[in-house]
């Protein structure tokens, strides 16, 4: 069910996490959670002060961070994260320090049809749409574009793609991602879960495709979406700068004092 959770006051939200059963596991989203949202991907940086609650972050004792991002790990890795935060990129497809699993042929072909379409709707939908290629998905952006003609691109693109056998499409904040192979941010937390043999996982994100990461969850983890969009999850903090407030009343909590 989707809920409407009122905003929290950050601090004191960070105090209550801390007190979960460890260890912890800390997913996060980067654009619109880390970084604030800007019209070009490329131009995203994170909100000054985050890479540094997270170094302190990393200090506590049965602590886990990772980054979990639409965004393929190579263009997560231009954000300066600290070293020690584990990234997982185009929605679970990808893992620092895991090697890719190569396209197979019929991928492959699939692939190609789908950047064939995915080409044609940023052309129908004008200046400022542009196409993002990763290794097994490509992604349409409208949002430097006219709303009206990148809406309805964005649309036919949805239709368009049902005739591709195998494929998907996952739609966020003014774009459409479209996947040669499963991929889900859901999965991609369970993974972590398991990896890090945390007893208690708090993911933080505000596109639609972090509801997949926020329905992985169970009663006993933490769900926290940040801005107003409907959401099922538990918790809502307004902006990444209220992020940056939170995680540093966590740390306040978890971390030996500096």
């Amino acid at each position: 069910m989707t809920l409407t959770p009122e905003y929290h006051n950050p601090k004191q939200l960070g105090i209550e996490v801390a007190g979960c059963e460890l260890p912890l596991l800390i997913g996060l989203d980067i654009d619109g959670v880390l970084a604030p949202l800007v019209d070009h991907a490329d131009n995203a940086r994170l909100l000054d002060g985050i890479a540094d609650v997270l170094t302190r972050l990393l200090t506590a004792d049965h602590v886990t961070v990772a980054a979990v991002s639409g965004r393929a790990v190579s263009s997560m890795r231009t954000f300066g994260l600290p070293a020690a935060v584990r990234l997982v990129g185009s929605h679970g497809m990808e893992q620092d320090g895991r090697p890719f699993e190569p396209l197979n042929s019929a991928e492959r072909a699939r692939l190609d049809q789908l950047i064939e379409l995915a080409d044609a709707a940023a052309n129908t939908g004008g200046d400022g749409a542009w196409v993002e290629h990763k290794q097994a998905s490509v992604a349409v952006h409208i949002r430097e574009a006219d709303r009206a003609l990148g809406t309805a691109a964005l649309a036919a693109l949805a239709i368009a793609i049902q005739g591709v056998d195998g494929a998907s499409a996952k739609p966020g904040s003014n774009v459409l991602e479209l996947f040669t192979r499963h991929a889900s941010k859901g999965s991609a937390v369970e993974r972590l879960r398991n990896e890090s043999r945390a007893r208690t996982v708090m993911f933080v994100g505000d596109d639609l495709t972090d509801e997949e990461a926020f329905a992985a969850l169970n009663e006993a983890d933490i769900s926290i979406k940040v801005g107003p969009a409907p959401t099922i999850a538990q918790f809502r903090l307004a902006t990444p700068e209220h992020v940056l407030e939170f995680l540093s009343a966590l740390a306040d909590c978890l971390c030996e004092p500096v």
